[in-house]
C-alpha cells in the first residue's frame, strides 16, 4: 500500500512545486495590471467620480487603490519568495554533488557513442603523442586524469562545474529584489511638501496615509526660479534648498527635474511649482446699475465701502483650491458681500480667472486687475531602505544570466589506441550541459590543432 505523506511533506512538495511558481506569476502578472489601470493612492472622490460608488467599495474592500501593498499582493510576493527557497533548497543537494563528488569519475563507452565523435590516425610516437595531448588537453580544461586500458590510454578533463550554481545566483537575485520591495512598502515612505520662498520645514505629508513624518533634518527653500518657452510653456524649474540639521547648515545645493538631492537615505525631488498670490490685490469694481468702475486695494480681513449704497465687501483671505461645480479652479481670493439688507454673499476670484466674477448674477463684481506674484516648490520625498537590496539583486541577476547562459560544465574525453609500429589512433569527444553545437565546434577545433601539430 502506498504510504500517506504527512501534512508537513505535502506542504513542502507544495510549495517545491514548479506549478505553483508558474501559478503566482500568472496571478502577480494579471493583478499588477490592475496596478496600471486603477488609479493609486487618490482621493475618495475621485474614484467615485471615476468609476461610482459600487465599484469603489470594491476597491477599497481589496485596497486596489494602494495595490502594491496591499495585503493580498504582499502575500503572493511572499509565496513566491518561499517557493523560491524551498524550491531550490530541494535541487540543491543533486546539484552540490555535481559540483563538489567525492571522486571524479568517467565511462570511456559513454564518450564513444557520443554524436561529435571524432577519430583519425597520426604517425608518431606513442608516449610523445600521449604527452602532447595531456599538454593540450590542461591547456582547454585544465587537470587531466589518465586512465589505461585494453587497446591504449584515455584522457579525461572538466571544466565549469562550478557554474552549474548560476541558476541559484539567479534564484537569490530574485529574492533580494522581492526582499528590498518589501522592505521599501514597510519602512520607506512616499511624501509630499509644499515650500514657500524663504519657508522651511521638517515635517513632510504622507501620500498615502496622509499622515505628517517628521525628518531628522529641516529643508529650507532659499530661492525658487522658472525659465518659460516663448509659448509660456515652462522650460526648466529650480529650487535652491539648504539642509539645516542639529541648528546648522549642513548643505545647500540646487535641484531640478530628473536631478534629485540625496541626503541620509532621503531622496528629494523637483515635483512641481506655484504661484502665491501675496497678500495685497487690486481690485476693479464693476457696478451694473451705470457701468462705472472703480479701483482699490485690499488686504485679508479689510472692509470696503460699495458706492451706491451698495452695502460692503470685505476681502476673508487667500484659499489654494477653489471649488466651482465640482472643479478644482485653483488658488483664490475669496471674500463676502454684504448687501444693505443684511444678506451676505460669498464669492470667488480665482487667480487664473481674474474676471471670473462677471458670471455670478449682482449689482456689483469683481475683477482681479494686479497682485504681486511669488513662487512655491513642490518637493516630492521618498526614502526606500530597500534600495540597496534591489541594486544588489539587480547586479545579482546579470551574474547570474551571464553564468547560466553564457557559460557551461564541459567535459572532454581524448582516446589513444597505437596502430602498428609508429601509428596512433586518436579519438575525440565532449559534452556540456548547454549549448552542444558550440561544444561540436571546440571538439572539431581542437581535432584540428593536433592534426596540424
Amino acid at each position: 500500500m502506498k504510504k500517506d505523506k504527512t501534512i508537513p511533506e505535502q506542504v513542502w512538495q507544495l510549495f517545491c512545486s514548479v506549478k505553483l511558481t508558474i501559478y503566482t506569476l500568472v496571478l502577480l502578472a494579471v493583478t499588477s495590471v490592475f496596478g496600471t489601470i486603477i488609479l493609486q493612492n487618490g482621493e475618495p472622490g475621485q474614484y467615485i467620480r471615476l468609476y461610482g460608488q459600487r465599484f469603489y467599495n470594491i476597491i477599497r474592500v481589496f485596497n486596489l487603490d494602494d495595490m502594491y501593498q496591499a495585503w493580498w499582493f504582499v502575500s503572493l510576493i511572499v509565496i513566491l519568495c518561499i517557493n523560491i527557497v524551498v524550491c531550490s533548497v530541494e535541487r540543491l543537494s543533486h546539484t552540490w554533488k555535481i559540483i563538489f563528488p567525492d571522486r571524479i569519475r568517467f565511462n570511456p563507452d559513454r564518450f564513444r557513442k557520443l554524436k561529435n565523435f571524432e577519430s583519425f590516425t597520426v604517425k608518431r610516437d606513442f608516449n610523445l603523442l600521449s604527452l602532447h595531448c595531456e599538454t593540450v588537453l590542461k591547456k582547454f580544461c585544465g587537470k587531466v586524469i589518465k586512465k589505461k586500458t585494453d587497446s591504449g590510454l584515455v584522457m579525461y578533463a572538466e571544466k565549469g562545474r562550478w557554474t552549474r550554481i548560476g541558476v541559484y545566483v539567479v534564484h537569490s537575485s530574485i529574492l533580494l529584489l522581492l526582499l528590498g520591495a518589501l522592505i521599501g512598502n514597510v519602512f520607506g515612505f512616499k511624501a509630499n511638501l509644499r515650500l514657500d520662498e524663504g519657508a522651511s520645514s521638517d515635517t513632510v505629508m504622507d501620500a498615502k496615509h496622509r499622515v505628517p513624518v517628521k525628518l531628522d533634518f529641516t529643508i529650507r527653500c532659499n530661492d525658487f526660479d522658472v525659465k518659460f518657452y516663448k509659448n509660456g510653456a515652462p522650460e526648466e524649474y529650480r529650487s535652491n534648498l539648504t539642509i539645516i540639521e542639529n541648528g546648522r547648515e549642513s548643505l545647500t545645493t540646487d535641484i531640478r527635474v530628473n536631478h534629485p538631492l540625496r541626503y541620509k537615505g532621503i531622496n528629494i525631488f523637483q515635483a512641481s511649482y506655484g504661484t502665491i498670490p501675496s497678500d495685497s490685490v487690486t481690485l476693479e469694481i464693476i457696478d451694473s446699475s451705470d457701468k462705472s468702475t472703480i479701483t482699490r486695494s485690499l488686504k485679508p480681513g479689510r472692509k470696503l465701502e460699495l458706492p451706491g449704497n451698495g452695502g460692503t465687501f470685505t476681502l476673508d483671505g487667500i484659499v489654494p483650491h477653489f471649488d466651482f461645480m465640482g472643479h478644482n479652479l485653483g488658488q483664490a481670493f475669496v471674500g463676502h458681500i454684504a448687501g444693505p439688507d443684511g444678506k451676505e454673499i460669498q464669492i470667488g476670484l480665482p487667480v487664473k480667472f481674474p474676471s471670473f466674477d462677471k458670471m455670478r448674477r449682482g449689482r456689483f463684481a469683481f475683477v482681479i486687475k494686479e497682485f504681486e506674484k511669488k513662487y512655491y516648490t513642490g518637493l516630492e520625498i521618498t526614502k526606500d531602505p530597500g534600495i540597496y537590496y534591489v541594486y544588489a539583486g539587480f547586479i545579482m541577476i546579470i551574474i547570474g544570466c551571464w553564468i547560466t547562459f553564457f557559460m557551461s560544465h564541459q567535459s572532454w574525453f581524448i582516446e589513444l589506441e597505437p596502430e602498428g609500429a609508429e601509428s596512433v589512433r586518436i579519438s575525440l569527444s565532449g559534452t556540456s550541459n548547454r549549448n552542444p553545437q558550440g561544444m561540436k565546434l571546440k571538439i572539431r577545433k581542437l581535432s584540428n590543432r593536433l592534426k596540424e601539430e
